[in-house]
């Protein structure tokens, strides 16, 4: 085992990760004792308390504000081949607990104690993100251990997140093995869907939504339903499958919606589904003047406030797009309006769609709520692994 450097912490800044927390701020670093310019890009380090007290492993990156992400209170457990088989069979445990079929997100950062790492499970093909350096340097043992594992049919490194350039790290898209179909197929709350297996959103597919999803499906049956921000049709197609009457998805993305239409088709439903392309504030504007109304409204933007400088500008549009879907409601009909930005506390989501009724003379009443799906589990001591928020309102004229 190779000897390790050590990252001394300043004296009362041990307290965080003592409680549970894996991320170091440069700010927390001794750097008399241990300067940061010392350690190398995605370097393992022993982090210690100011008396010296070992804390955990951490992989290290000079360069960045998060300086080191703890990885093990166990310094005994550096990243190789062992410690990420041990790490993939304690997740998948936990999805065979929620699970029945092989389709979710397999690994959730540092929920799953693989900090910068998400590897989402579609069947036999994996599609993997890193965006650590930390991570980066080991994504060889990565990709043997899902080998030796799982023996799966693909696997595909989405690496292009923005948070990439932070950690001085490329961005690129590339089969890691095997052979890739054109179309990664899925099963979700008994719908089928394909995804892009390159190209996509993400990773190709919003697992965090599933149990909202399947709430909102219960809500449909001889509904009309607008599907705002569909990407391929996550709400829509399952409202369609589950007795909704007519779905309308809206997306900018003309690929999307095309995929809308290939998850229809695969579905039974092409029938009832219809597609607006178009920027979703001006699609819904649009629809409000031809008086179209809809029993049941659905809003899943992307993040409007990816960080906290973005607050303000964010939490407007957010107020915005709420109360153009509001328009669009039937008397008593039902908005669900969601957030996945972790910045967009739960109760300003609240307040804002509050907002927008009191603007329009809606009254709107919050019946449930829900989280993101179990797979992608919260870690009690990191605020950040908890950022989806879905609300369902009744809309109902002004009491």
């Amino acid at each position: 085992m190779a000897s390790l450097q050590r990252l001394r912490l300043k004296k009362n800044e041990d307290r965080r990760i003592k409680q549970g927390h894996m991320w170091v701020f440069s700010n927390e670093v001794d750097t008399q004792a241990t300067p940061l310019k010392n350690f190398a890009l995605g370097e393992q380090a022993i982090v210690e308390a100011s008396n010296g007290k070992e804390l955990g492993l951490a992989y290290v990156n000079p360069n960045n504000l998060i300086c080191a992400r703890v990885f093990s209170r166990d310094t005994k457990h550096q990243l190789g081949m062992t410690f990420f088989k041990k790490r993939f069979q304690q997740a998948q445990a936990l999805r065979e607990l929620n699970y029945d079929q092989p389709y979710y997100r397999l690994a959730f950062g540092e929920s799953d104690g693989v900090p910068g790492l998400v590897i989402d499970r579609f069947n036999d093909v994996f599609v993997v993100q890193i965006s650590t350096a930390g991570m980066e340097a080991f994504k060889d043992d990565i990709l043997q251990v899902l080998i030796n594992l799982y023996h799966p049919r693909a696997v595909v490194w989405r690496n292009d997140t923005a948070s990439r350039e932070l950690e001085g790290l490329e961005r690129y898209q590339s089969l890691a093995y095997g052979e890739l179909p054109e179309q990664i197929e899925l099963i979700e709350n008994g719908a089928k869907f394909v995804v892009p297996a390159l190209g996509g959103q993400k990773t190709g597919w919003f697992y965090d939504h599933r149990s909202a999803r399947a709430r909102c499906a219960e809500l449909v049956e001889g509904k009309r339903v607008l599907d705002v921000f569909s990407y391929l049709g996550g709400w829509g197609i399952l409202a369609a499958l589950k007795g909704a009457t007519e779905v309308a998805c809206v997306d900018a993305s003309e690929a999307a919606l095309d995929g809308v239409h290939v998850n229809a088709e695969l579905n039974g439903v092409a029938d009832k589904l219809v597609s607006y392309q178009g920027n979703a504030f001006e699609v819904l504007s649009a629809l409000a003047q031809q008086g179209e109304k809809f029993d049941v409204v659905i809003v899943d933007p992307p993040a409007f406030v990816k960080r906290k400088k973005d607050f303000k500008a964010g939490s407007e549009g957010y107020r915005r797009i709420n109360e153009l879907a509001m328009r669009l409601v039937v008397p008593n009909g039902v908005l669900v309006s969601a957030s996945c930005s972790h910045h967009m506390p739960r109760a300003t989501l609240v307040s804002q769609v509050q907002a927008a009724a009191s603007h329009i003379d809606r009254t709107v009443t919050l019946f449930d709520q829900a989280s993101q799906a179990p797979d992608h589990p919260i870690h009690p001591a990191i605020p950040e692994t908890e950022y989806l928020k879905t609300l369902f309102f009744r809309v109902s004229p002004k009491w």
